[in-house]
């Protein structure tokens, strides 16, 4: 099973992504690394941009797309299975609903997108229940879209703020490769 894997700037989530990537290749899937230009170029709290593609490489024995050329291929040339984003970003859905390609992430995507492919979407943003609300839903109402189930991660502090639950990766993977949303979507953080 090939499978595209888009990694987006939610940095407080990498490292939930890097055990993801590991019970990934457990369960036997080919992955094919695409990370986003703010992956790539910013060095955080959560660790250096250096280290971080160092070890999505060593996971997955792949060397980790990061232009628009090598993304085209994924499209004619590289056909994917399915393609996760993980984590989805708000900036990444918004230009994702509103068929913006400028970047590697977004162009993985809408190629995999175009050979009818499955894509799921691991949200993690601070806004979603805020300006990126309408992004969310527009994207949920598209063919080959679906959601690994979200919620609010911390309502109190963060009340717009919504995180998927990463344990939820693989089933929902293996749902929408038979053409279904897992369910239910909207699960409370507990």
């Amino acid at each position: 099973m090939k499978l595209g894997v888009v990694i987006t700037a939610s940095f407080c989530t990498l490292k939930k992504v890097l055990v993801v990537l590991n019970d990934l290749k457990d369960v036997g899937y080919d992955m094919y690394p695409v990370l986003s230009n703010k992956v790539i170029d910013y060095d955080t709290r959560f660790g250096k941009a250096e280290d971080f593609i160092n070890e999505v490489e060593k996971i997955t024995g792949k060397k980790v797309v990061k232009d628009i050329v090598e993304a085209e291929k994924f499209g004619p040339i590289n056909k994917m299975d399915a393609m996760i984003v993980l984590p989805a970003t708000g900036d990444f859905m918004a230009k994702m609903a509103n068929s913006i390609t400028d970047n590697a992430a977004n162009l993985a995507v809408k190629a995999t997108i175009r050979n009818q492919s499955p894509i799921i979407i691991a949200v993690s943003t601070n806004d979603g229940l805020g300006l990126s609300g309408q992004n969310i839903m527009s994207l949920m109402n598209l063919k080959n879209v679906y959601f690994v189930p979200f919620g609010q991660d911390d309502y109190v502090k963060k009340p717009n703020s919504l995180v998927s639950h990463f344990d939820m990766v693989i089933p929902t993977i293996t749902a929408a490769l038979e053409g279904k949303q897992f369910q239910p979507v909207l699960k409370e953080y507990q």
